[in-house]
């Protein structure tokens, strides 16, 4: 898969890819991780990449050009008909449908915005996505990218050591993941839950399905919305809230 990944700063996408999974995938000659600096396609000898809003306002506005340049160069170096994906607060959230949405491609441009956003202009000429991490605002793009080129060239097969991996983490199947242990056996005082123990396969997946509603259900019950349980996963929810303990008097 190749990524090509726009930003003012490329210096920054040095560590992601030489590091952890993004710097594997890289290694294993399953991705490219390609900078492109819009600054390269200025006109001006001050590579000027921005200028002040119309209707006035703070901060300024990332110009048409010479990003648009600069996209179509990156255009250049993925495949035809690669998604150009702009990191923006103002984009649909990403998770994980989209990371492996964007993993079943042979390609992508990534946008990193910097200032207080992009000429919407730009936008509509490279008829792209607008896509966000999270509702907070950073100071730019660069580390939204990051986490979209982590999420996605981590599914990619062959990155990771254990093909499962990826198959029974958070949001695998729009669920948390369930806890996690390992040795010792006691640590601080706190046990291993004894069923991890026993060597029952069966009760073992039953109380990691158990843990994941249960843990979905009590930190992103958004998540369950409108999905359609099945009779085992009904039953193992309302097993978990029975053994939750009850919550102090209040007054």
């Amino acid at each position: 898969m190749d990524v090509a990944v726009v930003s003012l700063f490329p210096e920054m996408l040095a560590p992601v890819a030489q590091f952890g999974v993004v710097g594997r995938a890289i290694r294993r000659n399953l991705a490219r991780v390609i900078p492109v600096d819009p600054r390269d396609f200025a006109t001006d000898v001050h590579g000027t990449v921005d200028d002040r809003p119309y209707g006035g306002g703070p901060g300024m506005v990332i110009r048409v050009e010479p990003f648009a340049t600069a996209i179509i160069a990156a255009r250049g170096q993925v495949p035809e008909g690669s998604p150009v994906v702009f990191l923006s607060p103002q984009g649909r959230p990403f998770d994980q449908a989209t990371a492996r949405r964007y993993a079943a491609l042979p390609g992508l441009v990534l946008v990193a915005g910097r200032y207080e956003g992009f000429d919407e202009r730009l936008i509509e000429i490279a008829g792209g996505e607008e896509i966000s991490v999270g509702d907070f605002v950073m100071s730019g793009g660069e580390i939204a990218a990051m986490a979209v080129l982590d999420a996605t060239l981590r599914l990619l097969p062959g990155v990771l050591g254990d093909e499962q991996s990826a198959e029974q983490e958070s949001f695998a199947e729009g669920l948390l993941d369930h806890p996690h242990y390992t040795r010792p056996e006691v640590a601080h005082g706190r046990p291993v839950p004894q069923v991890l123990i026993e060597g029952n396969h069966e009760a073992i997946r039953r109380w990691r399905r158990k843990q994941a509603l249960g843990r979905t259900s009590l930190r992103r019950p958004d998540l369950l919305g409108d999905r359609e349980l099945s009779d085992e996963d009904r039953r193992l929810l309302d097993e978990f809230r029975a053994e939750q303990p009850a919550a102090p008097p209040t007054g």
